[in-house]
C-alpha cells in the first residue's frame, strides 16, 4: 500500500506558478505509476497529468499541455506538478493518486488517493 500526502496548493494571480508536491510513505512507490487529478466545485474529477514509474513518460490534459510540468523523484518518494501561467480555470482542489497502470486517465484506474490541496487562481 501507499499513503499520499500533497502540498503547496495556496492562492496566485493569474499568470503565476505554483508547485504541487505530493509526499508518498512505503517502499514501493517507484513501482506505481502516478497521476494528478483536480476538481472544481460542482464539476466532475478531471484528469491533469500522469507519469510512469521511471519517469520518462509523461502524459498530460490538453487544457494543461505546455502549462504544467508532472516529474517524479523515486529517491525522494515524491512526486511535484509544476503549474505556470495559472489561469482562473485552474482553480481546483488538487489530488494525486497512484496507479498499478502507466498511462491511465480514468480516476477509477487510481487505488490510492491523496486529501488533495486547494488551488485558487484570482483575476
Amino acid at each position: 500500500q501507499v499513503q499520499l500526502v500533497e502540498s503547496g496548493g495556496g492562492l496566485v494571480q493569474v499568470g503565476g506558478s505554483l508547485r504541487l508536491s505530493c509526499a508518498a510513505s512505503g517502499r514501493t512507490f517507484s513501482s506505481y505509476a502516478m497521476g494528478w487529478f483536480r476538481q472544481a466545485p460542482g464539476k466532475e474529477r478531471e484528469f491533469v497529468a500522469a507519469i510512469n514509474w521511471s519517469g520518462k513518460s509523461t502524459y498530460y490534459a490538453g487544457s494543461v499541455k505546455g502549462r504544467f510540468t508532472i516529474s517524479r523523484d523515486n529517491t525522494k518518494n515524491t512526486m511535484y506538478l509544476q503549474m505556470n501561467s495559472l489561469k482562473p480555470e485552474d482553480t481546483a482542489v488538487y489530488y494525486c493518486a497512484a496507479s498499478r497502470y502507466a498511462g491511465t486517465y480514468s480516476p477509477s484506474e487510481y487505488g490510492y488517493w491523496g486529501q488533495g490541496t486547494q488551488v485558487t487562481v484570482s483575476s
